[in-house]
């Protein structure tokens, strides 16, 4: 496995890019209430993107391997669906949670992140679920380091989230990030400390867990016996939750690439310096 390293003129334009998806979502927040449909926020983002950043919708045209061409400009996962969900014209209400996951690419780099948002007030579950997933998240984040193992990573991870009494979807993973959208290292959000790769400073990948209210099996979303080749949802239709930014290994710790003005600020336990935007 060859992972990229990224000089220090690339790392710039990674964090121009990070902070440009991070904007996205921003712009969205507001607009993410109840009545409004995925699609139009797709059509809001779209326009964003492309008229005010100058940049460019990964996903959109996005076609891996044995998949059809994603048609949207961001995914929009909503309640039981895990991920990958196809923005559409169903209103969202009060109550949904929805995970909206946005990449741009600016100036030839990717910057992936995505957040979860409870449309209206949302349960007492909804929120909890929501609020763990972050920092399980975070969890990952700050086992980022020179010297550390991938394994650390996902070990935080699920060790938090299984001990609050959810699981992680083991099918999908963070991965390294660059020029390409989808770079090594795979980032598993399970795993054992000290096993596979050692970081090293220039290395840049996402940490997106994606954690069950229930079980953690998943399946692909068959709603009316028809299969849009995207869209994935817990098998026992429990709610989900998935958080992700994009993540540097610096000389001595993290640097979270995917930080603006109006990103969440980290949670309490996290203290480094390096949780700021540089």
């Amino acid at each position: 496995m060859t992972i990229p390293i990224k000089t220090g003129a690339e790392i710039e334009g990674m964090r121009v890019a990070g902070r440009l998806g991070s904007e996205v979502l921003d712009m969205l927040t507001p607009h993410i209430k109840p009545g409004v449909t995925t699609l139009e926020l797709d059509r809001l983002a779209h326009d964003y993107i492309v008229n005010v950043q100058k940049a460019v919708p990964a996903t959109l045209g996005y076609q891996p391997p044995g998949y059809p061409a994603y048609p949207a400009s961001l995914c929009a996962s909503v309640n039981e669906q895990v991920c990958h969900g196809i923005p559409n014209e169903k209103p969202l209400k009060d109550g949904d949670i929805v995970n909206i996951d946005v990449t741009v690419i600016k100036d030839g780099w990717h910057g992936d992140n995505s957040r979860m948002f409870v449309v209206g007030k949302g349960s007492i579950a909804a929120n909890r679920l929501c609020q763990i997933t972050y920092e399980a998240m975070w969890k990952g984040i700050v086992k980022v380091k020179p010297g550390a193992r991938l394994g650390d990573i996902g070990h935080a991870i699920q060790t938090f989230a299984e001990n609050q009494g959810y699981s992680v979807v083991r099918e999908f993973c963070g991965h390294g990030v660059g020029r390409k959208f989808h770079e090594e290292p795979q980032v598993l959000h399970y795993g054992r400390p000290g096993t596979l790769e050692t970081l090293v400073p220039g290395m840049i990948f996402t940490i997106e867990p994606m954690i069950n209210a229930g079980r953690r099996e998943i399946k692909e979303d068959r709603k009316g016996g028809h299969y849009d080749g995207w869209t994935i949802v817990t098998k026992d239709r429990s709610l989900s939750a998935q958080w992700e930014h994009t993540v540097l290994v610096t000389e001595t710790g993290y640097e979270v690439l995917t930080l603006s003005a109006g990103s969440p600020p980290p949670p309490a336990f996290v203290t480094a310096p390096a949780a700021q935007a540089a």
